[in-house]
């Protein structure tokens, strides 16, 4: 089971004017928005998946994990090929 983040893009032109880009009109209603990067934002779609799959055995095989190691490379160690990677990435 796949968990989706709702999401649309956020740009800002030269003069700093924000314009929402959201071609499914999913936040047609909604008054306030969070911006987050996009890479963030697949780590943590990446992250849901991984506690919706309950896969905490793979966590813990991992041991102690240092902080200045990006959450990212996480990812790889936990087992995530490139192809899983991209296919994620299609649903944005």
């Amino acid at each position: 089971m796949a968990y989706k983040i709702d999401n649309a893009i956020i740009k800002k032109d030269r003069n700093g004017k924000l314009t929402l880009i959201d071609p499914e009109n999913v936040f047609g209603d909604e008054d306030a928005f969070i911006a987050i990067k996009s890479d963030d934002l697949i780590t943590i779609q990446l992250l849901i998946n991984g506690i919706l799959k309950n896969d905490f055995k793979t966590w813990k095989e991992l041991g102690p994990i240092p902080d200045t190691e990006p959450l990212k490379s996480l990812f790889v160690r936990l087992g995530y090929s490139r192809e899983d990677m991209a296919n994620l990435l299609k649903e944005f």
